[in-house]
Order: C-alpha cells, then structure tokens, then sequence
C-alpha cells in the first residue's frame, strides 16, 4: 500500500517477476460528501479475470474504513460492460447517472454511478 494523500491509498498487484498486473486507489473528491471516497480500478490488457481485482478490492475496502470513508463511489463509462460488471460483482449499487460527460479527448460518454456501503 502507498498513500496518494491525505485521505487517499494507493495499491499495485504484481506476478511473481513483479511485473504489474493492476492498481486500485481510493481517494477522496471533492464531488462526494466527506464520508465517501472515489475508486478507480486498473487491470493489464490480457490478465482480467485472474481475481486481480478481486485481491485488491479486498485490500482497498480494509483500508478505506481505517481511512474513516463509510461508502465507496465508482464513476463508470456507460459502455464499460467489463468494468460495470466488475463493480457489480463486488457489491456496488447503482445510485445515478452522469449524461454527456465530455471527455479530455472530446469523446462525449455517458457514466455509471456505484457505491458500496462500508
């Protein structure tokens, strides 16, 4: 675990050659009220489906209660059918919708938002 911030931690798995195989953070926004944080999940083209993410999640939900967080936000695309199942299968519910959210290259996506009660 490495912290990002006050508030935040950061957390990388790697295979047994310590190449990287995915990070999740948590972190908190401003957009949130203070007893939430936002996540973020990255797993290596390819190695989806190893328990990657589930080992992570595992780790971020431990540390985001001694961080003081009592819910977790996840901000998905729309049309990110593997992470929206991924979140999914983790316990997060549906609780809105962003529409129209213009991204940094111009793409205009719709997002998801999930929250899972620590």
């Amino acid at each position: 675990m490495q912290s990002g911030g006050a508030g935040s931690a950061w957390h990388v798995a790697e295979d047994r050659d310590g190449a990287i195989l995915g990070f999740q953070w948590v972190a908190p926004n401003p957009d949130l009220p203070p007893d939430a944080c936002e996540i973020a999940t990255f797993v290596q083209t390819g190695k989806t489906g190893l328990g990657t993410g589930s080992r992570l999640f595992e780790t971020t939900k431990s540390v985001a209660r001694a961080l003081g967080y009592d819910w977790i936000s996840a901000e998905i695309r729309a049309d990110n059918s593997g992470g929206l199942a991924y979140y999914q299968s983790r316990g997060f519910e549906d609780y809105g919708r962003r529409n129209g959210v213009v991204l940094a290259d111009g793409l205009t996506v719709d997002k998801v938002l999930k929250r899972f009660d620590l």
